[in-house]
């Protein structure tokens, strides 16, 4: 155990295991409904270095749990190996790059597999949901802050950005997760939708009859 912690907080371990901490972070906030798995898909492009077709959050946190593993097993082999000083830095060096090379090669076998779970046809332009009912997924809804899911007419769901115009003034316009709302507008400049309350009237039920 005590070798195992000890290479954990050796370079180049070390600083995969930072990046694999925000990794965790980043996965406990798309479970509470804070943020989405697709948050950074228009942020980066990974199709260069062959992991296009899934997610960028799936790709790269993969790529940093293998460079991880990776790198502290070198970092484990490099303290048995008993090497000192200038040797020891070279034997790092060739671990980090050694961790890189393995985790681009996995992460690219397990990227062509996963493909066909995350299909490839284009989404419904975000127009198209203008005027449908929203489940809320984070704990409240402002100005500057929202998200919610809305399905498509063909069935499939979407992560969406929603906006609040105007301080709620009565407790039925205060949205919490799980909230129902009406997306009524969509603002193409900023890339999201105003949210207003969605509360579905009951169908009415059949007349009384008159006693005969």
């Amino acid at each position: 155990m005590t070798e195992f912690f000890s290479a954990a907080v050796t370079f180049p371990a070390v600083v995969f295991g930072g990046a694999l901490v925000v990794v965790v972070c980043f996965w406990l906030l798309v479970l509470v409904g804070a943020a989405g798995h697709d948050s950074f898909d228009t942020d980066l492009d990974t199709e260069a270095v062959g992991f296009g077709g899934v997610p960028v959050s799936v790709s790269v946190s993969l790529f940093i749990a293998v460079s991880w593993f990776s790198g502290l097993v070198g970092s484990i082999l490099v303290l048995r190996s008993g090497a000192t000083g200038t040797l020891r830095a070279v034997m790092h060096l060739a671990v980090l790059a050694g961790a890189l090379l393995i985790a681009w090669g996995v992460v690219r076998v397990l990227v062509r597999r996963l493909r066909r779970f995350f299909p490839a046809e284009p989404p419904p332009p975000r127009e198209d949901f203008v005027g449908r009912v929203c489940t809320i997924r984070t704990g409240s809804v402002s100005a500057g802050f929202g998200r919610a899911e809305v399905a498509a007419a063909d069935g499939s769901t979407a992560i969406v950005q929603v906006r609040q115009p105007l301080r709620p003034s009565a407790p039925g316009e205060v949205f919490t997760s799980g909230s129902t709302g009406l997306l009524h507008a969509y603002d193409a400049d900023g890339e999201f939708f105003w949210v207003s309350p969605y509360n579905a009237s009951p169908a009415p039920g059949p007349l009384p009859r008159k006693a005969g």
